[in-house]
């Protein structure tokens, strides 16, 4: 006798029926029959079948509620993160742009003071030019004093000139 076709004890085609039900469903009355080693205790009918579809969908149902149960923290959690992201990357965007147009400022600014510290910086050499030219011109006017009391062969009496050596030009002398 063929092992497929069956015994007279039936064990050999329950154990396909068995396996063929635990690995693929099928709606076929063959796989729909329950064997004495299955774990329900109930006679195989077309119930017993829509039982077991009754309990695979309460179990996705158990698991999807309780992965949703998991990940609903999660989930709130993450949304609300991206919620200030682009609550932050607006107010980011705006800071950016007023920094962009302080700095510009700021440019304006320091180019402007450069311009003010390179005319003072100016003023100061012109001011200290014209102490140096005061001072050579001072110095002149001495040698030319000089010149002038030696020609006029007056001796040097220590006293006050309008250089401050010797006597006034102007005035009687000795």
């Amino acid at each position: 006798m063929d092992p497929l076709e069956g015994s007279s004890s039936g064990t050999a085609p329950h154990q396909l029926t068995s396996l063929s039900d635990t690995l693929v469903p099928s709606s076929s009355s063959e796989t729909q029959q329950q064997t004495p080693s299955s774990s329900s205790s109930s006679p195989p009918s077309s119930s017993t079948a829509v039982t077991e579809t009754q309990r695979i969908a309460e179990a996705k149902a158990a698991v999807s509620a309780s992965l949703s149960s998991v990940i609903s923290p999660i989930d709130a959690d993450l949304q609300a993160r991206a919620r200030d992201l682009h609550t932050n990357s607006t107010s980011i965007a705006k800071q950016q742009t007023d920094l962009q147009q302080l700095t510009k400022d700021l440019a304006a600014q320091t180019a402007k003071w450069k311009k003010e510290l390179d005319a003072s910086t100016r003023k100061l050499n012109e001011l200290g030019d014209a102490q140096n030219w005061a001072e050579l011109l001072e110095r002149d006017l001495l040698v030319l004093e000089e010149v002038v009391r030696l020609k006029e062969g007056r001796a040097d009496d220590g006293g006050n000139s309008a250089s401050g050596t010797n006597k006034p030009l102007s005035g009687t002398g000795e």
